[in-house]
């Protein structure tokens, strides 16, 4: 009677170690789901060599000129009533510093950008990575491509000036 109970008793651990699985195959699991990942397209695989240069939106091959000063000053009052509250020239901020952006970024995806953020937030790689850095998603304030042009003016002349001061030595810079 003792043997029957041994082996009634040992019937659930048998059950749950039969169907359980061993470990070999639990631990291919994880391999074969991040292998099914690895196959979906990664977020900006499916984005033109165009749109990871210039950005998603309807600013494409931006032809620029010399800085028109009245453009640019209106550009900075846009910038100080929509953008200073997180971004600054020199200093990361809520969001990068501005001051140089333009050595790092096409004028057409700086446009883009400021017009449309949702879109870059949701499917640019670089601009991914600027959301894990900084935590805070860009809001769309900008809806207007005049009013994005004059921020960019703004944008162009201030590097100018920041990089003047960076040359000189300047110690604010």
């Amino acid at each position: 009677m003792i043997s029957f109970l041994h082996r009634t008793a040992l019937l659930p651990l048998v059950f749950v170690l039969a169907c359980g699985g061993d470990d070999a195959s639990q631990a291919s699991q994880p391999a074969q789901a991040s292998g099914t990942a690895a196959s979906q397209p990664a977020v900006g695989s499916d984005l033109t060599a165009t749109e990871l240069e210039q950005g998603l939106g309807p600013v494409r091959d931006m032809v620029l000129g010399e800085i028109d000063p009245a453009l640019a000053e209106e550009g900075s009052a846009a910038f100080v009533t929509r953008c200073s509250a997180c971004h600054k020239m020199e200093d990361r901020y809520v969001g990068p510093e501005l001051g140089t952006v333009l050595s790092r970024r096409r004028p057409e995806f700086v446009m883009n950008m400021i017009l449309n953020a949702t879109e870059m937030v949701e499917r640019h790689p670089a601009v991914r990575e600027l959301l894990a850095q900084f935590y805070t998603p860009m809001p769309v304030q900008v809806t207007d491509q005049a009013e994005a042009r004059a921020i960019l003016e703004y944008l162009r002349a201030s590097q100018i000036e920041v990089e003047a001061a960076t040359e000189a030595g300047d110690p604010t810079s």
